[in-house]
């Protein structure tokens, strides 16, 4: 990864994958101020610089391997509607998680579940990696059914597995594996 340039990815709906820029600031203070997105990703974003050094973030961590975080954006250069990305990359061991939100303009209309597909595709043919893991709260029945409709499996619940604002969640456990698609 750390050779190559972060690839666009396009998506049958008109959207792209993109990497996140400066000029995404605004849509990571929105989403960061989004119930949803807080209550289930845990994000907090207080200002424009905060946000442009989350993004500045993204891009090192491209670089030194560790994740791969996507924009889900109109390729005419428009405001970003989400975050898709892969997460706990581990090249050696070809695995990673996948970790996504988007905002309400984006919601309802199977952006999110078109999106895993194409990165989960890219993970698979690009980076070679053989299994992509998928966590969700059990609370959170909008993000199981992406996983479902995406073509991972439920492999069980993960008790008590992350702290959110509200207290400790059960989490579903989902995976896909190479040769699953």
């Amino acid at each position: 990864m750390a050779k190559l340039e972060q690839p666009v990815l396009a998506l049958s709906s008109g959207l792209e994958l993109r990497p996140w820029r400066a000029s995404d600031a605004d849509s990571l203070v929105t989403a960061g101020q989004d119930p949803a997105i807080r209550q289930w990703n845990l994000l907090v974003v207080a200002s424009a610089a905060e946000a442009g050094k989350r993004i500045e973030r993204m891009h090192e961590r491209w670089q030194n391997e560790q994740s791969a975080i996507w924009a889900i954006a109109h390729p005419d250069g428009g405001q970003a509607v989400g975050l898709i990305g892969l997460g706990d990359i581990d090249l050696a061991g070809g695995s990673a998680e996948i970790l996504y939100w988007v905002l309400p303009a984006g919601r309802g209309r199977g952006v999110m579940v078109e999106a895993t597909k194409r990165l989960s595709q890219w993970a698979f043919d690009d980076l070679g990696l053989h299994r992509l893991r998928l966590c969700h709260s059990m609370a959170n029945p909008a993000s199981c059914r992406v996983a479902t409709k995406a073509g991972f499996s439920v492999e069980g619940t993960m008790r008590s597995a992350l702290l959110h604002e509200d207290g400790w969640h059960d989490q579903h456990l989902h995976a896909l594996v190479q040769g699953d698609i």
